[in-house]
């Protein structure tokens, strides 16, 4: 073992970007302390210690390779990613989504990261960042006051925010199951539970929607909300159509009681493994929760629905990444500090644990006298850690993983389908180089 591998490497924030920095470390014969705050300070967002945990949806997105989602996945677990690994470990049936049983996923993290002999796990809040030692800042989008005050001390720059909101869970036994009928859009088996909406039934809930109270988020007046979890009611305000063209749009599905495609659709997806709990599909809410029960209940087949979680709506915070960090999602003026996750600007929960993966084999290689790992931007994994490090952006908004951010082929495909299983084909021979190289080869990670 080389002189330098004797350094500890320091994670702050037991999400899903810091496990997965501290298992690529761990992998390679790093010691690893893996701070973690909960249970002695919680957020307003979590419920448990458990490390891992999913805030939001149960959802990581489609697994199919002709989606950038899914070419993403693909790549990290060709890279041997716990996340991913924890993710098909506990899934649940979700069409063409991977979607896990929540508890079962962040106790699988959970088991995992405190059974490596590399890593030492201690809940305790971090108030200050080390100096001189390799440390990964993953604390989140809901970083503690300490840790958000060294940071902001750090980088000499305030953060960026957004708000983000999740959808409420309600109980499948509750449920009209007269009514509500299981189907995948076009045919695609039956994975969710679809409650069906006449037009009169729609434009009442619409109304009752756009009008119904919501909780007031008193420290600002001017609140961004990152499009890909727009509160139900705010989307609903841009027209009394806009539902049935996003999450409430019937294409695809026909009930089987008409033979007919409803005017529109409510989808429910099982978010645990024994199916007896279901997550509203694009419900993310920050209407009070009395107002929740009271028009969520207008929805056919929800009459009676028992609610076991009700939609939250929280600030989201980040920093400044393009004129902070490079693609390894490294501090560009102190080079033994990464950042990972949402802080860094990522969306998404498998993009969170992406940024962590790149963090991890990056300084897994450093300890080792090598050079980092560089993902070229045809890759799913290098588009996103370039896109958040290239310095041109001037107005810095948080991204998921798409296609658009990925360049082109050489050559032109009319098919969009066929075009993106292209980019999936050449990003995926790309990472198998990369998991075949010398460097990583000799440090023992693959």
């Amino acid at each position: 073992m080389i002189e330098a591998m004797k350094n500890k490497v320091m994670i702050i924030g037991g999400g899903l970007a810091g496990c997965e920095a501290a298992w690529q470390l761990a992998r390679a014969g790093i010691p690893v302390e893996l701070y973690e705050m909960r249970p002695n300070l919680m957020t307003p967002a979590h419920n448990t210690p458990e490390l891992g945990e999913l805030v939001c949806s149960n959802s990581l997105g489609s697994f199919r390779l002709e989606n950038a989602s899914g070419l993403l996945k693909e790549e990290m677990r060709e890279l041997g990613s716990l996340i991913i690994e924890a993710a098909d470990a506990t899934k649940v049936p979700a069409g063409g989504a991977l979607a896990v049983d929540r508890e079962m996923f962040s106790g699988y993290i959970t088991e995992k990261i405190i059974g490596h002999p590399n890593i030492t796990v201690i809940r305790e809040e971090v108030k200050s960042i080390p100096e001189g030692m390799y440390t990964v800042i993953a604390t989140g989008p809901l970083s503690s006051s300490a840790i958000s005050k060294a940071v902001r001390q750090l980088v000499k720059q305030d953060y960026l925010y957004f708000y983000d909101a999740a959808a409420p869970i309600v109980v499948k036994d509750s449920l009209n199951m007269e009514k509500v009928f299981k189907a995948s859009r076009y045919g695609r088996g039956d994975d969710y539970l679809n409650c069906p909406m006449t037009r009169e039934e729609y434009e009442k809930f619409w109304h009752e929607l756009v009008n119904a109270r919501t909780v007031t988020l008193k420290e600002f007046e001017n609140q961004k909300v990152f499009e890909g979890c727009m509160p139900i009611e705010v989307m609903a305000k841009r027209g009394i159509d806009t539902l049935r063209f996003g999450p409430l749009k019937p294409v695809g599905i026909r009930d089987p009681k008409t033979g007919e495609e409803p005017y529109a659709v409510v989808q429910l997806r099982q978010d645990n493994r024994m199916a007896t709990l279901y997550n509203m599909v694009g419900f993310q809410t920050n209407l009070v929760f009395g107002e929740q029960k009271r028009i969520f209940s207008m929805i056919p087949g929800m009459e009676d629905a028992e609610f076991v979680r009700y939609g939250v709506m929280h600030r989201n915070t980040y920093i400044n990444s393009p004129k902070l960090l490079n693609s390894h999602y490294q501090l560009r003026n102190n080079p033994y500090i990464f950042f990972a996750g949402q802080i860094t600007g990522v969306e998404g929960y498998v993009e969170s644990a992406s940024s962590g993966l790149v963090a991890g084999l990056a300084i897994a290689l450093l300890l080792h006298g090598k050079k980092p790992v560089s993902f070229p931007e045809t890759t799913a994994i290098g588009a996103l850690a370039c896109y958040i490090s290239d310095s041109r952006i001037e107005n810095f908004q948080p991204m998921n993983i798409n296609f658009g951010i990925i360049p082109p082929l050489d050559i032109k495909i009319r098919s969009r389908r066929e075009r993106n299983l292209k980019l999936s084909e050449r990003a995926l021979q790309i990472i198998n180089e990369i998991k075949n190289s010398s460097d990583l080869r000799n440090c023992g990670i693959y």
